[in-house]
């Protein structure tokens, strides 16, 4: 049986650091007026979504330096990216993290609330 209070502590602590990063980048734009925070977690995965590619790699970068500053590290092989130009994959767009590549969902599949994002969604997102 593990600690008790440990899950609780990291929780803690993984929230500081996300309202930290948070004012990296504004909400993202959805459209029809819609909206929605730069930041979303669960657990141990936190999901980052912009409406533009710099407020990505400005956030990613404010999330690095924060991690640094803790001690911790992201594991850029773990982590999935996925960028959409006008409705469409775009698989020339990259990020970075901790001077590592993330892979994008085209490269390597990813499993997110029981379904699988791969290369079959090269055209579309549903």
């Amino acid at each position: 049986m593990g600690c008790t209070i440990s899950p609780i502590l990291f929780e803690m602590a993984k929230e500081v650091i996300l309202k930290a990063a948070e004012g990296s980048a504004g909400p993202a734009n959805l459209g029809g007026g819609c909206s929605m925070p730069p930041l979303k977690a669960f657990k141990d995965d936190t999901t980052i979504i912009c409406s533009k590619e710099d407020e990505t790699r400005r956030m990613l970068t404010h999330l690095d330096d924060l991690m640094s500053w803790c001690r911790m590290e992201f594991k850029p092989k773990k982590s999935r990216s996925l960028s959409i130009r006008r409705g469409k994959v775009d698989e020339t767009t990259t990020f970075t993290v901790a001077e590592q590549q993330i892979p994008t969902v085209s490269q390597e599949s990813a499993k997110s609330l029981g379904r699988w994002y791969d290369s079959s969604m090269k055209d579309t997102i549903c």
